[in-house]
């Protein structure tokens, strides 16, 4: 029998709200376990400069240009963390932390992926190992860094028995999709990101109020969608170079098309918007391997929002069917940190976490720093 490990994996996405917290056992193949989950609120001083700071990092030298202010915060981010650990292992220890951190900059044009967080401090703060940078391998081995979950998505729809070929779609900041074609234990599966999911409806609704995102999509779904600008998003999109990626960054779109609108129809704008290029995005990403009638399971926040569900159905196949992953006893929202505290367990072993066929590397790629508290 293989040797499980207990991992506590801490994500904190695009969304910059906080860090969803998760403590689950395996053996880093084809087990595992969740143990507990939680959801830490940042403070509204981390969440302002966060949203701050990536309104100013547009270009690589801007992270040179404000460096002194990244490390600031690079620091309370570590800091609040190690608060998350510790209050997490009060009632379960755990061998090993992945430590994702707070991407602020990542474009893969340039090949570049920074995430915010010290895996050094932490380690000494905790008195526990971690693993940390988990993109910068995979960047050196010629892959754009992302996304990285695609193998445990694999292996959750294996424990679940769902029925393959499926498709797991996660709208976080930005979407991304696995498609899993064959149960864990062989790589008969691929990914890529495929286009915005909650960033430019929560910059919008952040921008424009004092909420932090439109909850339920009910903003959307009052407003008025704006043809013409409508169009002119949509014409900005398809002149982009990159749109092709495997991976994108948040900074790769922006609302100011929107300018002008009201606080509603800026929201049901943006929100057809994204569904469309969701849908769309994914008829390209999932046709070209499969053309019988395909399940697609939805996770991360963007599930929510209803409006936005609804606009994706409409610009996917009568083929398709969307399904919240909830339905299949999986919790939608914590599936990434429980992805990096699995894919912590894997950089112990040596195991690959990302491949050509998910992030673009040329070979199957180990990911993640070791710090080992002494």
């Amino acid at each position: 029998m293989k040797k499980k490990y207990t991992s506590l994996g801490l994500m904190s996405g695009t969304s910059g709200d906080g860090v969803d917290a998760s403590i689950i056992s395996s053996d880093g193949a084809e087990s595992y376990q969740v143990i507990k989950e939680k959801f830490f609120e940042y403070n509204n001083l981390i969440y302002r400069e966060i949203h701050n700071l990536r309104n100013k990092v547009y270009i690589k030298s801007d992270l040179k240009k404000y460096e002194k202010e990244l490390r600031n915060l690079e620091r309370q981010i570590t800091l609040s963390h190690s608060k998350i650990i510790k209050e997490m292992s009060e009632s379960f220890n755990f061998d090993v932390v992945g430590f994702h951190g707070q991407t602020i900059y990542h474009n893969s044009k340039e090949k570049i992926s920074k995430q915010l967080g010290d895996g050094k401090l932490l380690s000494q703060l905790t008195k526990k190992d971690i693993v940390y940078n988990f993109r910068n391998n995979d960047i050196k081995n010629g892959g754009e860094g992302a996304p990285l979950a695609s193998i445990f998505h694999q292996l959750i729809v294996t424990k679940k028995n769902v029925y393959l070929p499926v498709c797991v779609l996660n709208i976080g900041g930005i979407s991304n999709a696995t498609l899993v074609k064959e149960p864990s234990g062989s790589l008969n599966f691929k990914s890529r990101d495929i286009g915005p999911g909650n960033c430019l409806i929560d910059s919008w609704t952040r921008n424009n109020s004092k909420k932090k995102f439109d909850h339920d999509g009910l903003l959307a779904s009052k407003g008025n969608i704006n043809e013409i600008v409508f169009e002119q998003a949509n014409e900005l999109f398809s002149n982009r170079l990159n749109k092709k990626s495997l991976s994108l960054d948040i900074n790769d779109f922006d609302v100011s098309f929107a300018r002008g609108l009201s606080l509603e129809d800026g929201a049901a704008t943006l929100t057809e918007f994204t569904a469309k290029i969701i849908g769309e995005s994914l008829m390209d990403f999932l046709f070209k391997d499969n053309n019988d009638i395909l399940k697609i399971l939805v996770c991360g926040g963007g599930r929510k929002n209803m409006t936005l569900i609804k606009k994706i159905k409409e610009n996917i196949s009568k083929k398709m069917s969307l399904e919240l992953i909830d339905d299949y006893g999986i919790d939608g929202d914590f599936i990434e940190s429980q992805a990096f505290a699995y894919l912590a367990i894997r950089r112990i072993l040596n195991k690959p976490i990302s491949f050509p066929k998910t992030t673009g590397c040329v070979k199957p790629t180990i990911g993640g720093e070791i710090i080992k508290f002494k």
